[in-house]
């Protein structure tokens, strides 16, 4: 299973919130993150939406963790993030003319939900933790 970009980006983006006091402006994490501006403008959006990111406008603002954020689960993060889409697309167009015979779908449907149980009990908070903070800490200042 792969993790689309947009999810990758946002569990970047949960990570430097979560070891950094304070507000982090798009522009820095767009450059930490080596993210375009645009796209990484549209995945804080995203987090803002889910709850996990405050915004704050104006000349100094910037965004920060939201007060539950750190203890927000990764796998509920993740399936909220990848929606509800399969490891393999049954149903498309044209539709798998195998699909009403076939035992792969619901393996491949358990083994996704495996992945997912796997992240459930780890929290935006576990992956600030030592010693992923101090490299975390240290991103963006030269």
């Amino acid at each position: 299973m792969r993790l689309n970009r947009s999810t990758d980006i946002s569990l970047r983006i949960l990570m430097l919130g979560a070891t950094r006091n304070g507000l982090l402006t798009i522009d820095e994490l767009a450059d930490c993150l080596a993210v375009p501006r645009h796209h990484l403008a549209k995945v804080v959006q995203r987090l803002q939406h889910l709850g996990l990111l405050e915004t704050v406008r104006g000349r100094s603002g910037g965004v920060r963790l939201a007060a539950a954020a750190s203890s927000a689960s990764i796998g509920g993060i993740v399936r909220d993030l990848e929606g509800g889409s399969e490891v393999v697309d049954c149903d498309g167009d044209p539709a798998c003319p195998l699909s009403r015979g076939c035992l792969l779908r619901g393996a491949l449907s358990r083994a996704q939900e495996a992945f997912y149980a796997a992240l459930d009990p780890i929290t935006v908070g576990d992956l600030a933790a030592p010693p992923a903070r101090q490299m975390l800490l240290s991103l963006g200042r030269a």
